[in-house]
């Protein structure tokens, strides 16, 4: 019963967290709220006893990618950041709803179409022992996420690399 209530409070700060990271003007704030999302995915991890990735999260994506966002938008300077305040316009949010709306139907057919539910609901019932999460974390073999890391590491230098040189063309103006 606790781990129910646990869950409840951390679905609502996640959620709640997570849409006031979209809807708020300040970047810095999304970036805060975003802190907020990322220790919540943490916590229900802890609640699932994992707390190898819990603690992974906590210091990967809630530290160190969470840091790297706000270095990144440091970089960059207020003119270019004052630019990118964006007015709700009715055209454009019915838009962002109607595509919203024909996401979900298209996930959720495809889900209903290939017993994905059924299958989901089988699997959890199954519990993974932390041995088992651990060697698919550090493995590179069929269903090990090595490489995805990696793949993702490079990545997030591309967009440090990027932000520095976008700040240096401003600064030569």
């Amino acid at each position: 019963m606790a781990r129910l209530v646990m869950f409840c409070i951390l679905a609502v700060v996640v959620l709640g967290s997570a849409v006031m990271s979209v809807c708020t003007k300040s970047i810095m704030r999304a970036a805060t709220w975003l802190l907020f999302v990322l220790f919540g995915i943490a916590g229900f991890y802890f609640i699932l006893d994992y707390t190898f990735l819990g603690v992974a999260q906590v210091s990967i994506y809630a530290g160190g990618i969470t840091i790297m966002y706000i270095f990144a938008i440091q970089l960059v300077s207020k003119r270019s950041l004052q630019n990118l305040v964006a007015r709700f316009k009715g055209v454009r949010v019915a838009q962002g709803l109607l595509i919203s709306l024909i996401g979900l139907v298209v996930v959720s057919l495809i889900l209903v179409k290939n017993h994905f539910i059924n299958a989901a609901l089988d699997v959890a019932n199954v519990e993974v022992p932390m041995k088992q999460v651990g060697q698919a974390m550090v493995s590179s073999g069929k269903y090990g996420y090595v490489l995805p890391f990696e793949f993702i590491s490079v990545f997030l230098l591309a967009c440090i690399i990027g932000g520095v040189m976008i700040a240096r063309k401003e600064d030569k103006k």
